[in-house]
């Protein structure tokens, strides 16, 4: 079988493979840690939107809002602190967010909105 090329499509798909195995990679503490942080994200996504959402003052616009901001200095900080290979704390807070956003475009999605 001959090599692949090196089209955009094949460099893009070896970069994100290689960013889903480096999740993967390094110590028990590691994995279990950035896994767990996955999952407590989605949990508290969907209690952002299942109890806090309610109660929170403005309503929806304004927790949404609220949500979108912190996410978007959360990622600037990051990318200003952060060079390189980030270390463990990094990649739980960015774990925690991913699970998070996703649990908050779930609900959207369940909900037609």
């Amino acid at each position: 079988m001959s090599p692949l090329q090196s089209t955009r499509f094949q460099r893009f798909s070896q970069a994100t493979g290689n960013a889903v195995i480096g999740q993967l990679r390094g110590s028990w503490k590691h994995r279990s840690a950035v896994l767990l942080a996955l999952l407590l994200g989605f949990y508290a996504g969907g209690n952002v939107t299942a109890y806090v959402m309610p109660l929170f003052p403005g309503g929806r616009p304004a927790l949404v809002l609220a949500v979108v901001l912190a996410l978007e200095v959360l990622v600037r900080l990051r990318g200003r602190v952060v060079t390189g290979e980030p270390p463990l704390v990094w990649r739980v807070l960015d774990n925690l967010r991913i699970g998070l956003v996703y649990a908050v475009v779930l609900e959207a999605f369940k909900l037609g909105t």
